[in-house]
């Protein structure tokens, strides 16, 4: 048994959160210099706006798998093992990067180096961890590591923005690769104790019916489904916001605002989720915030005045941030430790192809009718799916169902 100072809600656990946010904001620049380095790339290679956004595509891809190969190394090795491989090729592939001839060179070196081996060891695998580490506070300490990567989209930007300004974009891209290498690997080193033996969750019980009456693979599959939804209907503002200013005369700068209002108030939602996932719990929560998230992605039907959009913005931000950190308590409470890795990272990876479906969607949408409300309509659709599967293991969890009582799922 662990020493009370090295063990689950001591100090190091602490301490080791405080690494983990710090590597997951480091490690995110990943998803956003993509996005601020875009247009400066396709003026210099001289490409059209579909090749453009290739370098986005196989990086936000690259990141969803990687997140499920790494949680995978992280159950084997322990979290340090892919977050320093993960560092090297982020460090790489930024260094890499600035060296590309073509637009194909530099989205293979994106979606490979930065996305698929780099930046996804430092999001999904970390909160994973994190759970490990937390009994009375894991809602909000999983919150708090989930906040990382909207720390990274507050922070990384404006930086990136002003340094490709004014250095260009490749000193850019050699200058954070060197960075990320010299910041990240020692705090990489404040996680290689491996997490504390701890018993199985009490809800994990095996045989062919595992928790909920579901086989453990089908209740993966549905938390999964249900992160592809509430993500669709995420991204419809997270995605469009911009372009609909445009198309409301508002402009582009004005949609990049909301955009930052909206994820900074994320940040905030993020964080006070964690105190809501200790008092009511992961699936009380999860059906909450897909609820207020419903309410906040509605008021886009009847409202589209400037300040109003503001507003709406900043309530969406804050109505949100609740949705991940659940499903990441629901899996740790839900399956042995041993597959904490593995399993958050399928569900967070889910949502991320959420985000991309939900995106092009929204963009589909609004080619065949000119317009978003149908766009808004569609992620409501989806979001109800969400909803009706919180309420599902609210209501399953509840009744107090248990299988009977056979070998733990590790040992079937």
């Amino acid at each position: 048994m662990a020493p009370a100072c090295d063990g689950v809600d001591s100090r190091y656990a602490w301490l080791r959160l405080a690494a983990s946010v710090a590597l997951s904001t480091l490690g995110g620049v990943g998803l956003w210099s993509i996005v601020v380095v875009l247009p400066t790339v396709q003026a210099e290679f001289g490409t059209l706006r579909a090749g453009a956004s290739l370098p986005y595509t196989l990086t936000t891809l690259g990141f969803a798998i990687g997140g499920v190969l790494m949680g995978r190394a992280a159950d084997r090795f322990g979290v340090m093992v892919p977050v320093i491989f993960g560092t090297l090729a982020l460090a790489a592939g930024y260094v890499g990067s600035a060296f590309a001839g073509s637009m194909g060179g530099f989205a293979v070196t994106y979606g490979v180096l930065v996305g698929l081996l780099g930046s996804c060891a430092t999001f999904s695998p970390l909160v994973a961890d994190t759970s490990l580490w937390f009994a009375r506070r894991r809602g909000l300490a999983v919150s708090l590591c989930a906040s990382g990567n909207y720390f990274a989209g507050a922070l990384w930007p404006p930086v990136l923005s002003h340094l490709i300004e004014t250095v260009g974009w490749r000193q850019t891209h050699i200058g954070i690769g060197v960075f990320c290498l010299v910041t990240m690997l020692p705090l990489s080193l404040v996680l290689r104790r491996r997490p504390p033996a701890q018993a199985a969750p009490a809800l994990v019980l095996a045989g062919n019916r595992g928790t909920f009456g579901l086989p453990p693979n089908a209740l993966q599959a549905l938390l999964m489904f249900a992160g592809i939804s509430c993500c669709v209907a995420m991204a419809m503002p997270q995605v469009h916001i911009v372009a609909y200013c445009v198309d409301l005369g508002y402009g582009a700068a004005r949609g990049a605002e909301m955009l930052s209002v909206m994820l900074a108030c994320g940040v905030v939602s993020r964080l006070a989720s964690g105190w809501i996932l200790d008092r009511i719990g992961s699936r009380a929560t999860l059906l909450l915030g897909a609820a207020l998230q419903a309410i906040a992605l509605s008021l886009f039907l009847p409202f589209d005045g400037l300040s109003s959009l503001y507003a709406i913005s900043a309530v969406f931000g804050l109505f949100q941030g609740g949705i991940v950190p659940s499903y990441a308590i629901i899996v740790r409470e839900s399956f042995p430790a041993q597959e904490a890795g593995l399993r958050v990272g399928l569900v967070l990876s889910s949502t991320l192809v959420g985000m991309a479906l939900g995106g092009w969607m929204s963009g589909a949408i609004f080619d065949a009718t000119a317009s978003y409300k149908m766009a808004v309509i569609n992620g409501l659709a989806w979001n109800a799916l969400t909803m009706a599967i919180a309420a599902w293991l609210l209501w399953r969890g509840r009744t107090g169902f248990r299988s009977p009582p056979a070998r733990p799922i590790w040992q079937a």
